[in-house]
């Protein structure tokens, strides 16, 4: 190890992709970390001043000086210290940066000194499966020396129920990350931009008496584009089940799926007994998308025979967990935002009150089926319900998810031993 690396307090990130890069920004930025090692696993470029311009340069977000200074700041220095190891200095953090391994049990974490990686490739998803079992996987890091793994995306697996492992856990900044327990927990997922989101809007709901019997929800992120799209059509790979991804994102709005649903239930679990789905809609812009959460509410009425569960109540209830309980990781605003207003904006979830519509209706309830329930009053009964939409932004990139990310990033390590 280079004696600059010797003896600090390390953060391993493993690619320097989307999430990646912006985590290294992220992090050079909090110095939360003495150091950080970066495994690119392939040469950048040809020289290091080509990898030098990757890190220092962003279509979406402008460049790292503009980051972490602002458009009239310095320029941010970058330092190299050790070209033959890719050793840099950036803003007085040594970052140095592993370019052979593309297996993470062939990167010598333990060599490093790294102890928290995170894996930020979104290629080692499978909690399952294992470092001797032939396949590169996300417990490669463990094997090679790390203590914990945490990958920035949702658990997948076709080797079994994700929660099967007791050690693999999905944890979500300001939403459960209070049940990470370093004795048990090894490998972690940070789910996504979108359940990172959707998780902050469903809390305040579920913290509520009048506001948590809901009975089904359904969710639409109104998503920007992402590189697991095609530029231009391209023709599907082998076996393909959903020939719209291979379409070029320039051009078009393209339906999506999204498993956010899904990793919604393991991070909230009373999620489990409402009717949820969620589905994507991309479309032809960089970053910050768009949750149209549409949830209907069992709701009481008011002295006026009015429905409890309304605009103004759920507003409100938005308005209190960003001043309390969900401070910085949500916001509200009666503002009317545009999405280029949310680039950067770190706030998990910013909730567009100005949208927010309820309207109620009465479902009727025959006689006779209260009567098989044992209920004689001979009348006939109409139950409220509420139905609302709540619209949420999230900045998919830089703003929301990383920064949910760095500040798990930072509870783990806090609290591992």
């Amino acid at each position: 190890m280079n004696l600059n690396l010797q003896n600090k307090k390390l953060l391993g990130i493993n690619g320097l992709g989307r999430i990646g890069k912006l985590l290294l920004w992220n992090q050079i930025h909090l110095r939360n970390f003495e150091g950080i090692i970066v495994n690119c696993g392939r040469e950048v470029g040809k020289t290091m001043d080509d990898l030098i311009q990757v890190i220092e340069t962003d279509s979406t977000y402008g460049n790292l000086h503009k980051f972490l200074f602002g458009c009239v700041g310095r320029k941010a220095e970058i330092k190299i210290l050790d070209p033959t190891q890719q050793l840099l200095e950036i803003e007085g953090i040594p970052v140095k940066i592993l370019r052979t391994a593309r297996d993470p049990k062939d990167i010598n974490w333990q060599a490093e000194g790294v102890r928290i990686v995170a894996d930020c490739t979104g290629n080692f998803v499978d909690p399952n499966l294992m470092p001797d079992g032939g396949k590169p996987c996300l417990r490669g890091h463990l094997a090679a020396g790390a203590v914990k793994v945490i990958t920035s995306a949702p658990f997948k697996s076709k080797s079994g129920p994700i929660d099967q492992n007791p050690d693999a856990i999905t944890m979500i900044y300001g939403i459960n990350h209070d049940e990470y327990d370093p004795q048990k927990h090894n490998v972690i997922s940070a789910a996504s931009c979108t359940t990172t989101g959707l998780a902050h809007m469903i809390k305040p709901l579920l913290e509520n008496e009048a506001t948590s019997k809901i009975m089904t929800a359904c969710m639409t992120t109104i998503h920007a584009a992402t590189n697991t799209q095609s530029i231009l059509d391209s023709v599907p790979k082998t076996g393909a089940s959903d020939l719209r991804k291979s379409r070029s994102l320039m051009n078009n709005i393209i339906l999506s799926t999204t498993g956010a649903a899904k990793a919604l239930m393991q991070v909230i679990s009373e999620i489990k007994s409402v009717g949820f789905m969620a589905d994507s809609v991309r479309i032809p812009t960089n970053t910050v998308s768009l949750i149209i959460l549409n949830a209907t509410f069992q709701t009481g009425l008011d002295d006026k025979n009015e429905a409890i569960v309304n605009r103004a109540l759920l507003n409100k209830v938005f308005k209190d967990a960003s001043e309390t309980t969900q401070k910085d990781l949500l916001i509200y605003t009666e503002r009317q935002n545009v999405s280029v207003d949310m680039i950067g904006s770190q706030a998990a979830v910013t909730i567009e009150a100005h949208e927010t519509d309820t309207k109620t209706g009465f479902i009727p309830v025959p006689r006779e089926a209260l009567e098989a329930a044992g209920i004689k009053n001979g009348l006939d009964v109409k139950v409220p319900v509420t139905h609302a939409k709540i619209f949420g932004w999230y900045d998919n990139e830089l703003g929301s998810y990383v920064n949910c990310l760095s500040r798990l990033i930072s509870h783990v390590d806090k609290n591992t031993p």
